[in-house]
């Protein structure tokens, strides 16, 4: 079905996959802020920053474009994206992400393994970076405080580890039950739903990605999107990708606002 819906529409790419595809980020106001104060804070070395945001609206997007931004070669980077860990573990995991099969069973003989792989880092003039999406996934203090052991290595009182962390809004509540670490995080960031002249060039900016040369939604199609996805991106990807699909089975020359409440009755009713 997925082939015919795209050469019906003249696509040569799905436009509204719910997968984190650096190649369909669109930088709206909120989004781009956030992502300046990820770089800065990797490029200053602040130690660690957290992006919160609601489900769906896009942080794990904002992490994989941050990631395609770097220069290759220039970062060692861990990525976690199951980190519901306990300690040792969540240790384990970070050095198989650099790379390193872990050596020891014990938590000071893995932090010794970090350290030496972060001043091995530091000599050759690489930045180390650990990034953990879903952090609301992190389970128990004793997790969260590896994360504050690992800002503790430090040279010439600067970090030599950037922790970038992105979460669902509980996971501020752990944090600040950490103080040592809460007071590490030099930069935080707020991502939000877009505003409806957002969500329209979300849909645009989508649908030329993907091959698309005119905008198929009519006025009032987009109109509906908005209202029923609330701005929030997940939303508006489900909207869209089945408005599509309905007004491709009907053989419709445009997206009309009874094919959005047709999506949005069936994505409710599949919840």
């Amino acid at each position: 079905m997925g082939p015919m819906y795209e050469t019906y529409w003249n696509l040569h790419a799905p436009p509204f996959e719910n997968v984190p595809d650096p190649r369909f980020f669109y930088a709206s106001e909120v989004h781009r802020e956030c992502l300046a104060r990820v770089q800065y804070a990797v490029s200053r070395r602040k130690g660690a920053v957290l992006v919160v945001g609601d489900v769906g609206c896009g942080k794990t997007l904002l992490c994989r474009r941050y990631l395609a931004t770097l220069s290759p070669g220039a970062y060692d980077v861990a990525l976690l994206v199951h980190p519901s860990l306990d300690p040792i573990g969540f240790l384990r995991e970070v050095l198989r992400q650099w790379g390193e099969a872990p050596r020891g069973d014990s938590k000071d003989e893995l932090l010794g393994q970090v350290r030496a792989r972060l001043l091995q880092n530091h000599r050759r003039g690489v930045e180390s970076l650990l990034v953990v999406d879903e952090a609301q996934a992190i389970q128990g203090l004793e997790t969260l405080e590896e994360l504050r052991l690992l800002l503790n290595h430090q040279l010439d009182d600067r970090f030599l580890l950037t922790v970038v962390l992105l979460g669902q809004p509980e996971v501020l509540n752990r944090i600040r039950a950490l103080p040592q670490l809460h007071q590490r995080i030099g930069i935080r960031a707020r991502l939000g739903p877009l505003t409806q002249d957002e969500t329209v060039r979300y849909v645009l900016t989508r649908l030329k990605r993907a091959g698309a040369t005119r905008c198929m939604f009519r006025p009032r199609a987009l109109a509906a999107v908005y209202r029923l996805s609330r701005g929030v991106p997940r939303e508006i990807n489900t909207l869209c990708d089945l408005a599509l699909l309905r007004a491709y089975l009907e053989r419709a020359p445009f997206v009309e606002e009874a094919h959005v409440a047709f999506a949005d009755e069936e994505a409710v009713s599949c919840a």
